[in-house]
């Protein structure tokens, strides 16, 4: 099962703390379980409607993450005239 995209406006919603005190590692392996458990079906419908409200935050939470890591690794360039820039690093 694969969570989809979040509407424009879910993304506002503020991600609970204590998924914020989450590491990326973390949270990834709580999403899994999530995902694992919704696909199997079982459990009451109230519960999975909760577990899914929480596996969106998590999946917003690591993605928070990879584009934080990402900025860290973005390549600083030094342009003809001297100015810097960054661009994004090449990790193929």
């Amino acid at each position: 099962m694969v969570l989809p995209d979040m509407p424009p406006s879910a993304s506002a919603v503020p991600i609970p703390p204590d998924i914020a005190a989450l590491s990326f590692e973390d949270a990834l392996a709580e999403l899994e379980r999530i995902v694992r458990q919704l696909e199997e079906g079982r459990g009451k419908l109230d519960d999975a409607i909760s577990s899914y409200e929480r596996g969106t935050a998590l999946k917003r939470h690591c993605e928070m993450k990879l584009r934080e890591a990402q900025a860290k690794i973005d390549r600083i360039t030094v342009s003809a005239d001297g100015s810097l820039g960054t661009e994004p690093a090449r990790i193929d």
